[in-house]
This record gives C-alpha cells, sequence and structure tokens, in this order.
C-alpha cells in the first residue's frame, strides 16, 4: 500500500499485476525468489537501437519503492529537501517501524484473531510506537512538520491496521491526534486511488495502468 501510495504521489506511471499471496505467479518467484509483495520490475533498454536488449532491474521492498518514486519526482517535497536532516531522521523511524513495531502488531492482530490470551500484551507492546507517534502529532499536523513527508505515508498503513484490531479501545485511548491524521489519510482520494481493487492478474493475465 505505501508503495502505491509513493507511485501516486510521484506522479510515475506502472502497470501492476495484482496477485492474491495463496497463489503466486511462477513469473513473480523467478524475479523476486522471496515471494513477497510488492515487487517492482524497471526495463531499461541497454541500446535504443536494439529492443531486444533489455536490462532489468528488481526492486522488492515497499520503502526501496517508495524511495525510488520520489527520487525521480517529488512534487510534494515529502523528502524535505530544504532539511538534510530529515531524511535520516524518517529513514530511522520507519526502520523502527518495520522492525519492531510491524512483527508486534502481527502478533497482535493473530492474538485478537484466534482470541489467545496474549491479546493484551501485545498491544502493549505496540504502545510506546503509537505514543511516539501521538506526541509528534500533538506538535504540528503531520508527523515531521506541517507538511506530508515520506514518514507519514510509510507509516499510515500500520497505524491503520493497528487501530482496526481493536475499534474501540482504539477510540477510547489517548490518540486524539493521531486518529485525526489517521482519518484524513483514509477519508482521501490518494488512499481511495491507493485502496483500489483492480482485476487479479493471474485471472485473464491482463496488466493494469497505475498511476501516471
Amino acid at each position: 500500500m505505501r508503495a502505491r501510495l509513493a507511485i501516486l504521489l510521484a506522479q510515475q506511471s506502472v502497470r501492476l499485476r495484482p496477485i492474491v499471496m495463496k497463489n503466486k505467479p511462477a513469473e513473480m518467484l523467478a524475479v523476486s525468489p522471496k515471494g513477497t509483495v510488492p515487487v517492482l520490475v524497471l526495463e531499461n533498454s541497454k541500446d535504443d537501437l536494439d529492443l531486444n536488449q533489455v536490462n532489468q532491474s528488481i526492486i522488492d521492498e515497499s520503502l526501496d519503492i517508495m524511495l525510488w518514486a520520489l527520487n525521480r519526482n517529488d512534487p510534494h517535497d515529502l523528502l524535505y529537501s530544504h532539511n538534510e536532516l530529515a531524511l535520516p531522521e524518517m529513514l530511522k523511524i520507519i526502520e523502527k517501524n518495520d522492525k519492531q513495531f510491524k512483527p508486534t502488531l502481527e502478533q497482535y492482530k493473530h492474538a485478537k484473531r484466534f482470541h489467545e490470551d496474549t491479546q493484551e500484551q501485545y498491544r502493549l507492546a505496540c504502545e510506546p510506537f503509537v505514543q511516539a507517534l501521538e506526541l509528534r502529532l500533538r506538535q504540528h499536523e503531520f508527523l515531521m512538520g506541517a507538511t506530508p513527508s515520506l514518514l507519514d505515508y510509510a507509516l499510515v498503513p500500520f497505524v491503520r491496521q493497528f487501530s482496526k484490531v481493536n475499534r474501540q479501545l482504539y477510540l477510547q485511548g489517548p490518540y486524539t491526534h493521531l486518529q485525526h491524521w489517521l482519518n484524513n489519510h483514509l477519508q482521501s482520494r490518494l488512499y481511495a486511488q491507493a485502496m483500489f481493487k483492480h482485476p487479479l492478474w493471474l485471472d485473464n493475465y491482463e496488466e493494469s495502468l497505475f498511476g501516471g
């Protein structure tokens, strides 16, 4: 989801091949054997006169796809180019999200789904990261300042997941600013575009044009 958001924000165009993880195409595994999504295949002609010679580059991490897109075009200055310290700070927080918060969130979701007695334990383990975001949003409208950044769009899918595990607790929790921030994202036209369900590629082997 965050890769799609960045592609839209960077006004890039890609051809989508949507899949379900229970049915991974051989073509996908051939270019990215780790078998996770998203996978971006870049094709660059080695010689403009010989279109049969094509060099493929593979990007199979969502954050790397975000950075690829925004380094090509960043009309909203999501990388905060005016502040050389901003991107390292954003990447540090995103790494904490990906390596610490996300795995704990998966355990929290699993415990809720299977009615395990560890649910509250994992919810509490998620709290420090969520509270840190709330504190940031008490200072300014977005996570890095007065305007959106890479950090906002990199984290919003995971905050959304957290908010849905135990909706009542989330709405009653001390997340006033985070709730406002998340609602603004989820109600945006951009998010609706990113969430739009395209036909599965394996159904008819037809690609969908996305972005632009």
